[in-house]
């Protein structure tokens, strides 16, 4: 006679963008798997690059137990912040001030709004025009019509000048001069990594307070939540998911992530379109 093993949850960190969603177009079939994980006693978490001023409805709809966001920055547990860094404000300063001399096209990042120049909104929409074409409906009945941008525009909050506004992370979508190059004349204090739409080349990327990555966000719901490493997964496919996929017990990258990232990981798996996430807890036994 065999006795049955007890039950024994997890603790999942899915990234939106590339991995739980296509350009914010989740597939059914995610939803549902995250509904059933849940169902069956284990943990589901967002973890993403995006303030939570840019998790649309439509993504958290399906419920989850918390959000790390802005790449670590910022972390949410049933209803209660445990972590909001931001840039120290001499230092926000001088990101703006090397970012407006680079001429380039930026989004800074708070928790609950975003806060741009006058006229960033019509050089994003021109910038990611051709890298959202044909993406602007999803087949499935969780992810309604949606305008690419929308996202990103509809909590901005514009202004001549952005000096002395609070943020935790820049998104850059466009500059005369790669990214790489402006952040050494900033110093140490400050970390760049590629931006998740690699199509946009070296002058986009995320620039955060250096030490912030998506890692120390999910170690802050570990200790709140007495988690043992070795039960949490991680899936991602973007350079800021390299330190969540290395942490993890479990690290699952998605097909076609980059050679780093790959190395980390211990399991892949398919991107959205083939509904990857789904496929990943299955296989885990995650769903029942």
């Amino acid at each position: 006679m065999t006795s049955q093993q007890p039950f024994r949850p997890r603790a999942v960190f899915l990234d939106i963008d590339g991995t739980y969603a296509d350009h914010g177009l989740v597939p059914d079939a995610h939803v549902e798997a995250v509904q059933l994980a849940r169902s069956v006693g284990h943990k589901v978490f967002l973890c993403t690059g995006r303030p939570l001023a840019m998790i649309a409805d439509r993504i958290l709809d399906p419920g989850f137990d918390g959000v790390v966001s802005g790449a670590g920055a910022r972390v949410d547990v049933g209803g209660e912040t445990l972590r909001d860094t931001r840039f120290e404000q001499g230092l926000a300063d001088r990101v703006i001030e090397a970012l407006d001399a680079h001429h380039a096209a930026y989004i800074l990042e708070a928790p609950h709004a975003l806060h741009g120049r006058h006229g960033v909104d019509q050089r994003l929409r021109e910038v990611l025009a051709p890298i959202f074409a044909g993406r602007e409906t999803s087949p499935g009945r969780h992810s309604a019509t949606v305008d690419p941008a929308a996202d990103i525009l509809g909590p901005m909050q514009y202004a001549d000048d952005l000096r002395g506004t609070s943020f935790a992370k820049v998104s850059c979508f466009a500059s005369d001069t790669p990214l790489t190059e402006v952040i050494a004349e900033l110093g140490p204090e400050v970390g760049l990594v590629p931006s998740s739409l690699s199509a946009l080349g070296d002058t986009a990327g995320e620039i955060f307070v250096a030490g912030t990555h998506k890692a120390v966000g999910i170690q802050v719901v570990q200790d709140h939540l007495g988690l043992a490493r070795e039960d949490i997964i991680a899936i991602g496919d973007s350079a800021n998911d390299l330190e969540m996929l290395e942490y993890a017990g479990i690290g699952i990258a998605v097909e076609g992530a980059a050679p780093d990232l790959v190395a980390v990981s211990d399991r892949m798996t398919a991107g959205p379109a083939e509904h990857g996430v789904a496929r990943a807890l299955a296989e885990l036994g995650l769903l029942g």
